[in-house]
């Protein structure tokens, strides 16, 4: 190859590298991986359902691995094992980041879509006293029997509490193989189309505005803040989408996890949907802080925890209003 021509390749070269690099850094980098969990039911995967309909993580440079759960306690546990990065719980969970397990990085709804189911025949509270009553543990569902007890003058040890998860709860409330259970829309909805009349015997509407009940996305301990701010930024703009757009939110989540449309619409109809300007500004001025300051004192007497965190050490405020 002559001097010239030699001069002439590496101009080439040093052209076509520089049309390569000019491109987004986002798609000249590989993209990062950001692994998560959520659960399939409207709160609980409607964020990420609208996420990846809408491509929002590419927008930062991220490539989701999503992970379905049946519960929040579960997803905490394989954040603390490091199989999972980020999570979502609903309100009956949130004791184990105020016990230090995990990180609150942004509050998403606040749920009104649990109940306090009997058969047919058990009318009150007061009438599940030596009944059997299925509860996922941990959960929002146990949190309300927890509360609804106590409203009472009830504590668990008053019925026959029969542990299981969700699906459970649904086969064995169907076949009547328990008196009663702690348990969320749109699961709900599923046993009142085998069991037509069942009793709604509490709703968290009973304890509001007293007690909020937020459901919130969470971090490992151990994630980075850069790709904890990449994951707020994905769920501050999917929020925004389901706040203006429900319908639409309900149908991509319904096809996202096979679950028909119209369940879905009720537990959504049992749900507070907050805009991200209406976040930023009750997590600026303390009022997220406060709900979840009530939720420790609950959380306390119903002996869960027993010194729980301030919110301050387990809510990162601060890095969920800086993006």
């Amino acid at each position: 190859m002559t001097s010239l021509s030699r001069r002439k390749f590496v101009a080439a070269a040093g052209v076509s590298a520089a049309v390569l690099w000019s491109g987004s850094p986002r798609r000249a980098l590989a993209a990062e991986t950001v692994r998560m969990g959520y659960i399939a039911d409207f709160n609980g995967a409607s964020l990420a359902a609208i996420a990846t309909d809408q491509d929002l993580w590419s927008q930062q440079g991220l490539t989701p691995d999503l992970k379905v759960f049946t519960n929040g306690p579960i997803q905490i546990q394989a954040l603390g094992a490091g199989s999972l990065d980020f999570g979502y719980i609903g309100p009956g969970a949130l004791w184990l980041p105020a016990s230090g397990r995990a990180k609150v990085i942004s509050i998403n709804t606040l749920g009104f879509s649990d109940r306090v189911i009997a058969q047919a025949g058990i009318k009150t509270i007061a009438d599940l006293k030596g009944k059997k009553v299925g509860v996922p543990e941990g959960t929002s569902g146990d949190m309300l029997l927890r509360l609804a007890l106590q409203k009472q003058g009830m504590t668990p040890d008053d019925v026959e509490l029969v542990r299981m998860d969700p699906s459970t709860v649904v086969a064995a409330f169907a076949s009547k193989q328990v008196d009663a259970a702690g348990i969320w829309y749109p699961l709900v909805d599923v046993i009142k189309d085998r069991v037509p009349d069942l009793n709604e015997l509490a709703k968290n509407g009973d304890f509001y505005p007293a007690l909020a009940f937020p459901s919130a996305f969470v971090a490992r301990n151990e994630v980075a803040d850069d790709l904890t701010k990449k994951v707020v930024a994905v769920l501050k703009k999917a929020n925004d989408f389901r706040a203006s757009n429900l319908d639409k939110a309900i149908e991509i989540t319904s096809k996202f996890i096979s679950i028909p449309a119209d369940k879905l619409a009720v537990e959504a109809k049992n749900s507070k949907f907050l805009t991200t300007a209406d976040l930023n500004a009750q997590t600026k001025d303390g009022t997220a802080a406060g709900w979840l300051t009530k939720m420790n004192e609950m959380f306390k007497d119903f002996g869960r925890v027993s010194s729980p965190l301030d919110p301050k050490d387990y809510f990162r405020a601060d890095l969920y209003t800086s993006v």
